[in-house]
């Protein structure tokens, strides 16, 4: 069972040529609205990956609650632990540029009233995994990682971003998986002179003894756990929109992990996933299902 603390949100889309710098407006033809949040997208991954999810967060007693996890109850997503309330259901603004680069500004609404209390209804135990991001209050996020992890479940962090992380969060947790800014702004958290991701994947994961994943976007990922190097590629595919890559990697990564395949297998179901969803606008949208992943990574699993 994997359950996600995360949130919750409703994504305006608009394509642009170009992603605006600050004070330049930019005129987009349309937009489109579409389910998101990290959470939401992560659980909606990792259950079209295959696995059984339940997803804890906060909405609000608004319309956009119900686009927000529509598809969440299509993909049968236990959402029995949400909690509802007098804040607006949380919204991201999106610019997609002609390049299928993003820029996203978040409205956190009621994601911010998420709380780690909501946990303390579930059950846990070593077969179970808890994926977490940092769109939630980081205190709460906090105590939730540390609630899961001392009933023995096993713990993922998608440091997005990862600004603002203390080093405490690190002993909290079994696998973190972060991109290369989120990378290089972990090394300045922990007041390290390292640049190469490489380099500060490999100490992170030598000092906190835990799993370092950090994806490279086209270049898939490298890893770093009990001193072993592991490099993924990514799939060759025409990109469109890469809103929901990386929590299309973190859902199904974990869904794979929770199948029981080992972190080689899982890293490449990760990225396959991750690459899939580049070729489709929008967030939710464009999250690949079990048997596409499968078929792109035919005959090459380890």
């Amino acid at each position: 069972m994997i359950t996600v603390f995360g949130s919750i949100n409703v994504d305006f889309v608009t394509r642009v040529d170009h992603i605006p710098a600050a004070g330049e407006t930019v005129l987009g033809p349309d937009y489109q609205v579409f389910a998101g949040g990290k959470g939401g997208n992560q659980a909606l991954a990792a259950a079209r990956a295959g696995a059984s999810v339940r997803m804890v967060g906060a909405v609000g007693h608004d319309p956009f609650a119900t686009i927000g996890t529509a598809l969440l109850k299509q993909a049968q997503i236990d959402l029995s632990p949400l909690t509802h309330h007098t804040a607006p259901t949380g919204a991201a603004f999106i610019a997609v540029s002609a390049a299928g680069e993003n820029a996203i500004v978040v409205a956190s609404g009621a994601n911010q009233l998420a709380k780690a209390e909501q946990l303390e209804k579930l059950t846990f135990g070593p077969r179970d995994v808890l994926l977490v991001q940092r769109e939630l209050n980081d205190d709460e996020t906090l105590a939730a990682m540390s609630f899961a992890k001392a009933q023995g479940a096993r713990v993922i962090l998608n440091a997005a971003p990862a600004h603002g992380l203390t080093a405490d969060w690190l002993s909290a947790l079994d696998i973190v998986i972060v991109n290369e800014v989120e990378i290089a702004d972990l090394a300045k958290i922990l007041l390290w002179p390292l640049t190469s991701p490489d380099d500060i994947a490999e100490k992170i994961s030598t000092q906190y003894s835990i799993t370092v994943i950090v994806t490279l976007g086209a270049e898939g990922c490298i890893s770093w756990s009990d001193g072993i190097r592991r490099t993924i590629p990514s799939l060759p595919v025409k990109v469109v929109d890469t809103t929901a890559a990386g929590d299309s990697f973190c859902g199904a990564f974990a869904a794979a992990l929770d199948r029981g395949l080992g972190l080689t297998g899982a890293l490449q179901h990760g990225a396959a996933a991750g690459s899939l969803a580049c070729q489709t606008l929008g967030a939710q949208s464009s999250i690949p299902d079990k048997d596409a992943i499968e078929k792109a990574l035919e005959g090459q699993v380890i």
